[in-house]
Formats: C-alpha cells, sequence, structure tokens
C-alpha cells in the first residue's frame, strides 16, 4: 500500500483526492480516510449516513491506463470483490449487489462510487470512494436496509485492521487484471452476484416484474431472463432490484 492520508473530516474523501490530484502527482494506491464525511456520497445522488470514528470511509486512487474507456467495469468489478472478500472473513452471506454494493444476507453494508476521468478512449486515472458500516449500531436516516459488521457478529472491530485487508485484496484482484486474468475477475465476480439464482423482482423504473440473472456483460450492462424467456438489457440505473 502507498500513502495513507488520514483526514479527521472532510466533505467527502472522493473530492479530496480529486482536489490533490489537480494540485500535485499522487502515487496510485494513494488513500484518503476519514473518520466523518460532512458530504459522503453515494449512488443515484444518494448520501452515506456515517457516524464520527465508527466506520471506514475512504477513497483510493488507480491508474489503469491499459484499460479502455468501454471496458471500464472491470475496475469496479475489481474493488468490489476486494471489499467483499475482506469482509468474508468475518461473516458468510456476502454478496455483491450489481453493479457493486456490498450485501449481507439482505441488508447493504458496503457502498462503493467509482468515478473515472478518461483521456481519449482510456481510462486517465480511477478513484474508487468506498463506505464500510463497521461498528455503528444505530442507523437513522431514512436508507431500507443498513446493517453493519457489529451488528452481525456482535463485537467491535478493528478499522484500521480491515482498511489493510480491503485495500490488499484490492491490489491482488487489480494485479489480475494487469496480467491480462480479467476472466478470472470477471468469473469471480458472478460467484458473488445477489440473487444469483432463481427468479426474484426487479423494477425497470415503470413496474415490477420476476426474472433470473442471465449474464453481466463485460461493460456491465446486466441481462436479465424472463419468466417467458424474454430476455432484458439494463445499463446502470436503468432497472433495480425490489427488496422487501
Amino acid at each position: 500500500m502507498s500513502l495513507v492520508i488520514h483526514l479527521g473530516e472532510t466533505d467527502s474523501s472522493n473530492n479530496y483526492l480529486k482536489k490533490l490530484l489537480q494540485e500535485q502527482a499522487v502515487e496510485e494506491y494513494t488513500i484518503v480516510s476519514t473518520d466523518f464525511q460532512t458530504a459522503g456520497k453515494g449512488q443515484r445522488g444518494n448520501g452515506w449516513e456515517s457516524e464520527p470514528e465508527k466506520n471506514l470511509l475512504f477513497s483510493m486512487l488507480l491508474y489503469p491506463v491499459r484499460v479502455k474507456a468501454n471496458e471500464q467495469f472491470i475496475i469496479s468489478q475489481i474493488v468490489s470483490l476486494g471489499v467483499a472478500k475482506a469482509l468474508g472473513k468475518y461473516t458468510s452471506d456476502i454478496s455483491i449487489k450489481w453493479p457493486n454494493d456490498i450485501y449481507w444476507q439482505q441488508k447493504k453494508i458496503c457502498g462503493i462510487l467509482m468515478e473515472n476521468s478518461l483521456s481519449g478512449e482510456e481510462i486517465k486515472e480511477s478513484i474508487a470512494g468506498i463506505g464500510i458500516n463497521i461498528n455503528q449500531e444505530d442507523f437513522r436516516s431514512n436508507a431500507p436496509n443498513p446493517v453493519s459488521l457489529k451488528q452481525i457478529t456482535g463485537v467491535e472491530l478493528d478499522r484500521q485492521a480491515i482498511l489493510n485487508e480491503v485495500c490488499n485484496n484490492i491490489e491482488l484482484y487489480y494485479n489480475c487484471m494487469l496480467q491480462e486474468n480479467n476472466e478470472y475477475i470477471i468469473s469471480a465476480y458472478k460467484d458473488l452476484l445477489f440473487r444469483r439464482e432463481g427468479f426474484h423482482l426487479f423494477n425497470d423504473n415503470t413496474k415490477d416484474f420476476h426474472a433470473r440473472i442471465k449474464d453481466v456483460r463485460p461493460d456491465g450492462i446486466l441481462v436479465l431472463e424472463t419468466e417467458t424467456g424474454t430476455e432484458r438489457k439494463f445499463a446502470f440505473k436503468e432497472v433495480k432490484y425490489v427488496l422487501s
């Protein structure tokens, strides 16, 4: 792991890292972690609730310059696998909800926000913003289904140790990509998909429908098959799981 910049408080670790990149050269694998975010960002423009000094809130910088813009989903897969592998050490039933939320059973334990900067047809830099619920026990926001490791295990956990494990795992999967072993990453990702078996309820922003996951394409497109055998393809934000 490279440089770790720890902040007591910031608006967003992703924002801090982006500003730093504008001001100076920054090493790959640099981590910006914080005890509290005043404006933490999640996917779909949502906020991220976190009590001070309870959870892991950090951003990691990567320079995947060999990755084409239309293949950038592999970076999201690498990051989500790194988190899932680390959390799997502490509990079973960890899965990845497409595209990159990390779930324990039917509850969300981690959110990931990927922000990629492009240079022509390639990725110039990639910032992975990661929020993992570690020791928080009371969630007050309107988030529908949060859970923390402490709620699952019943014990207080070492945030720094988990940060190290997550970052080491991300580096391992990232090195697989550098060694052109993308098939291993893609297979591992599909094996950990949330609701990867059977038919489940989805919503296409118009109505609910039952379908099963047939595939996730290299460009991140989710391929579903309905009960009547119809194949439907969705990009991010075009479909969502219906959770009980």
